[in-house]
């Protein structure tokens, strides 16, 4: 029954207009906004339901990740819309917060809200 349904993930956040701005204007994508809710229309026809939370807690761990082709085309993208990445006490990140070793180079950041994202290359 459930395989032939399209699933879809979602998460909160405190402030929907500051999601809002942050994933369309700060990441680019394409959000749209319904019945009080956000989502994000990802290519290949994938959706992130984002919905306002009274007491929401930021996820604590990574609530969505960005596979990209280019981690540092990524990373200088980020940095040039002002987001900063995080830095984790125990993995091993360059200068630009990129983990590069362990799995594929990834690197993390933070919305508006506090949910951690990633830029994952791929």
């Amino acid at each position: 029954m459930l395989k032939e349904s399209r699933a879809f993930s979602g998460f909160s956040t405190n402030d929907l207009e500051k999601a809002r701005e942050f994933y369309a204007d700060m990441l680019g994508l394409n959000v749209t906004e319904e019945n009080g809710n956000l989502n994000l229309n990802l290519e290949g026809g994938g959706t992130v339901f984002i919905y306002p939370k009274e007491n929401h807690e930021p996820a604590t761990y990574t609530a969505l990740n960005f596979p990209v082709k280019d981690i540092d085309e990524a990373v200088d993208s980020l940095a040039r819309a002002g987001i900063q990445l995080e830095r984790y006490e125990g993995i091993d990140q360059d200068e630009r917060g990129i983990a590069r070793s362990d799995g594929p180079s990834i690197a993390w950041f933070k919305d508006p809200a506090g949910n951690i994202l990633s830029v994952l290359q791929v």
